[in-house]
């Protein structure tokens, strides 16, 4: 692309991967400009983290609608005043509805913790511990209605360690998750990565199994 991919950030809260995806902008490893960072908390901390960019914020607070309708038709004007190619939900901690995923279909991705389809929802890191399994990790997605359940695109796997607490267990798939997003993000921004009838394209090829990270190298 000749121009930087017109991105608007979603968030509820930290903001983490945000700080992810801003330090890989400013170090010139993602062609992207993020024209806004839209939360509908207002005291998100994250929000911060975009004034310290220089980026704009907006705070669209869910509290104040009277229903999920009305919520979702407020966000998607806001998002597409900035003339938005790619919607990034970064903790974004709201359902969307229908009518808004179909509106982004192929142009919104989100991050979860852990290696979909295992423990949508919450508390991954909780209920991966008590499963006593021995792997963990995160997945970039493409948003559809289905929670957490869009297409997945690329997956950093860790492992679970015997002595591992929530704490230390989501701090471990935090760090896999500032690798994989703005990598998911860049080739999105390079034309390498589309949604196309429900399928994952990576370089005109159709994804049958999501990207390893282990075994991909974060330049390519």
């Amino acid at each position: 692309m000749s121009e930087p991919l017109r991105i608007v950030a979603l968030i509820s809260g930290n903001g983490s991967n945000l700080q992810a995806i801003i330090k890989a902008i400013q170090q010139e490893a993602l062609p992207a400009k993020i024209c806004a960072v839209i939360s509908n908390n207002p005291h998100a901390p994250g929000l911060e983290h975009a004034h310290a960019a220089g980026i704009p914020t907006q705070v669209i607070d869910h509290k104040t609608f009277p229903d999920r309708l009305a919520f979702d038709t407020a966000l998607q004007h806001a998002i597409d005043h900035f003339a938005t190619q790619l919607v990034v939900l970064a903790g974004f901690m709201r359902i969307l509805g229908p009518a808004f995923t179909a509106h982004y279909e192929g142009r919104m991705l989100n991050i979860h913790p852990s290696l979909l389809p295992a423990f949508t929802g919450l508390n991954t890191h909780q209920r991966a511990l008590e499963a006593k399994i021995k792997e963990h990790g995160a997945s970039v997605h493409f948003v559809t209605r289905e929670l957490d359940g869009g297409p997945v695109i690329i997956q950093a796997r860790v492992p679970i360690l015997d002595n591992d607490t929530i704490q230390t267990l989501a701090q471990r798939v935090l760090n896999a998750e500032y690798c994989i997003y703005p990598l998911a993000i860049r080739w999105f921004a390079e034309g390498r990565l589309r949604l196309v009838q429900g399928k994952v394209m990576r370089d005109g090829l159709l994804l049958t199994a999501p990207v390893n990270y282990q075994h991909e190298s974060s330049t390519s």
